[in-house]
């Protein structure tokens, strides 16, 4: 079974997490911050990711370190659960939409890390939650998972609805990008690791 499970500790930030690949959607995620946990349930749900998070951090500070410190850890997790990669299909694209917003994501699993992000969020919340902080989790957790992720807002006008879109549409590629794909049975590379 693909699946990690780490802890990071720092000033800042405790977190333990856990997360199988191969899973159903289970999730236990508190993070302290009501928004982020409901993302987290959606990215789980929508992947069919089990995901455990227990994170506790310096939030009267703000949320920044907690959201990118469960991005580090769960870019990790994802990475230590792939493993070498051998046998998945490696690429997936794919448009969601959720009510009037669209967003096209794309993923390579490829071990070469890089995050282009227009989804236009910054100087915008929805409740206490600052929606700068959705391209901080991403750049976090694409930098330790090792993949590159684009991801397009099309069309949106509801905050709460391009976040959905957005953490939906990354889930499902990256099911699909992990999904074992039965005609290749190595690492889907020319140079033999990814």
């Amino acid at each position: 079974m693909r699946q990690a499970k780490l802890k990071r500790k720092t000033t800042e930030t405790n977190i333990q997490l856990q997360m199988v690949i191969d899973g159903t959607g289970k999730y236990s995620i508190n993070t302290g911050i009501g928004f982020f946990n409901h993302m987290l349930e959606l990215f789980s749900r929508h992947g069919l990711f089990d995901l455990t998070i227990e994170a506790q951090g310096d939030l009267q500070v703000d949320f920044h370190h907690c959201v990118e410190d469960v991005g580090i850890c769960l870019g990790n997790a994802f990475k230590d659960a792939l493993g070498d990669g051998a046998g998945i299909r490696r690429y997936s694209s794919l448009s969601l939409p959720m009510d009037e917003s669209l967003v096209n994501v794309a993923v390579d699993i490829g071990g070469r890390p890089h995050l282009e992000c227009h989804v236009p969020l910054a100087k915008s919340k929805v409740g206490e939650f600052d929606m700068e902080l959705v391209e901080e989790f991403f750049r976090a957790f694409v930098t330790n998972a090792r993949i590159n992720l684009h991801i397009d807002l099309v069309r949106g006008e509801n905050l709460h609805h391009i976040a959905e879109a957005v953490f939906k549409g990354v889930a499902r590629a990256l099911r699909a990008a992990t999904e074992k794909d039965p005609r290749f049975a190595g690492v889907p590379s020319t140079k033999g690791v990814l």
